[in-house]
């Protein structure tokens, strides 16, 4: 099935269908609040989780966080990622990282890890989609496709044009099972698009977690993604 990448050192797969952001700026700081909706996200249908933090001030209050949000998560068989920080995951006992262009590079992040982790990577470019037969990551994500107010954004979106031809690029390095994501301004209305451009799943923050009903906005999202996977031929 596409989106779901068979990594053969874990015999483990990744969903990137749902997959939410809880980043700190966007969903609030009380780390019992990330840890309901997290929990929210995964009863609406969520398959990946990420605690987002840009600018970590006071790790131990982060690490504090992203603990609380693992135990919202068990049982679940969802995996939590952090974001940028290996120390924190690894300290946490979370399943793995996301990593950014300009963070430690996967080769490195694996080594700490293990090989059971999953890494994951954000893709911007073509080139750097060229790269990924060569990477020990599970999974990308390929953004910004939209403009997004839940960070700056420095580079121009990519657009769905741009997204079909990183996504098309990034098949050719590493086949067409491994998972590629979309990410940044993706939301109920560009959803569908987004899959019908070549992306295996959303990477959505404010679309999931900025406001109420989080479970309902997940449910909403994962029916949104699902319809356009099976209109694409790719079956759960």
């Amino acid at each position: 099935m596409i989106g779901q990448h068979e990594a053969g050192r874990r015999g483990r797969v990744v969903d990137l269908r749902l997959y939410g952001l809880l980043d700190t700026g966007v969903s609030g700081w009380d780390g019992t609040r990330l840890a309901a909706m997290a929990a929210e996200a995964v009863r609406g249908g969520c398959t990946l989780l990420q605690y987002r933090e840009k600018s970590i001030a006071d790790a131990r209050a982060a690490l504090a966080r992203i603990r609380a949000i693992h135990a919202a998560l068990a049982g679940s068989g969802v995996p939590l990622l952090v974001n940028d920080r290996v120390d924190l995951a690894l300290a946490a006992g979370v399943e793995g990282v996301h990593l950014g262009q300009g963070d430690l590079h996967p080769a490195d992040a694996r080594r700490l890890l293990g090989p059971d982790a999953i890494v994951g990577l954000t893709l911007k470019t073509g080139a750097q989609a060229d790269e990924l037969y060569r990477l020990p990551v599970d999974y990308a994500c390929i953004g910004g496709v939209f403009a997004t107010t839940s960070k700056d954004n420095p580079d121009p979106p990519v657009g769905l044009d741009g997204l079909a031809r990183i996504v098309f690029r990034g098949r050719l390095a590493r086949g067409p099972g491994f998972p590629l994501g979309a990410i940044a301004g993706i939301d109920a209305s560009n959803a569908a698009a987004v899959i019908e451009a070549g992306a295996d799943g959303i990477a959505v923050i404010s679309s999931l977690f900025a406001g109420e009903s989080v479970e309902g906005r997940a449910r909403d999202l994962r029916f949104r993604v699902d319809s356009a996977l099976a209109a694409r031929g790719v079956t759960a």
